[in-house]
């Protein structure tokens, strides 16, 4: 990948070796090009779907106590060497560690996404900021919400 931007710094890189991740499902979204996809997702955006596949979809229960999850993906079809990005929004340049863009080293993508249903294997969602297709690396309630939402009366 050569195209960067004015004041982007590349660096060289080896093909990754020392990491091996299990992808536990795949995200369906309405987005097939970076461009069209929504800059961190929007609460009210559109119905997105995150499949889970066997043998992980048991560890799917108890999740729907949730109102939030945290969506953790690999942002496949992501570069993994700039040192410094000139954000297509900005004239300034930023250090990647300073940025949410999807270009990094270890292109792991985290989200808070609302939970709407689960149907099986499969989340409904919204809140979403990632291709059709991506890879699922895991899932977890919102940080911020250890205990699930209350039952109702």
């Amino acid at each position: 990948m050569s195209d960067i931007r004015p004041h982007e710094i590349m660096v060289p890189t080896s093909d990754p070796d020392d990491a091996r991740l299990h992808f536990i499902g795949r995200i369906h979204t309405p987005w097939d090009d970076r461009k069209d996809c929504p800059r961190q997702g929007k609460q009210d955006g559109p119905e997105c779907r995150i499949e889970v596949f066997e043998p992980w979809v048991p560890a799917l229960k108890g999740i729907e106590d949730y109102d939030q999850i945290e969506v953790l993906y690999w942002l496949d079809r992501s570069r993994r060497d700039l040192v410094v990005q000139n954000p297509g929004h900005s004239d300034k340049t930023f250090g990647t560690f300073a940025l949410r863009s999807p270009v990094r080293p270890n292109p792991i993508g985290t989200i808070g996404a609302k939970l709407i249903r689960v149907d099986g294997a499969n989340l409904i969602v919204r809140g979403l900021d990632c291709l059709n297709g991506t890879p699922l690396i895991d899932l977890k309630p919102d940080r911020c919400a250890f205990t699930p939402k209350a039952a109702p009366k």
